[in-house]
């Protein structure tokens, strides 16, 4: 039986595994809901990319001021 290659997986960016589309991806939200919250609460920028809202810019994608 041929073993199949391993796929490669690239982030589309640097720091994108912090980014809340990257986190909702891994369903990060299912096992830390507490700590999603604190990305979320307060949130001051919205990603042009996806629509998530964070507290910090660093938290998204393509953020822009809210």
């Amino acid at each position: 039986m041929a073993r199949m290659a391993e796929a490669k997986f690239t982030m589309p960016h640097i720091g994108h595994e912090e980014h809340l589309c990257y986190l909702e991806n891994v369903r990060y939200i299912d096992s830390n809901l507490e700590e999603y919250k604190k990305l979320v609460r307060n949130a001051k920028f919205v990603c042009r990319r996806c629509g998530r809202a964070a507290a910090k810019a660093e938290n998204l994608c393509d953020p822009e001021a809210l």
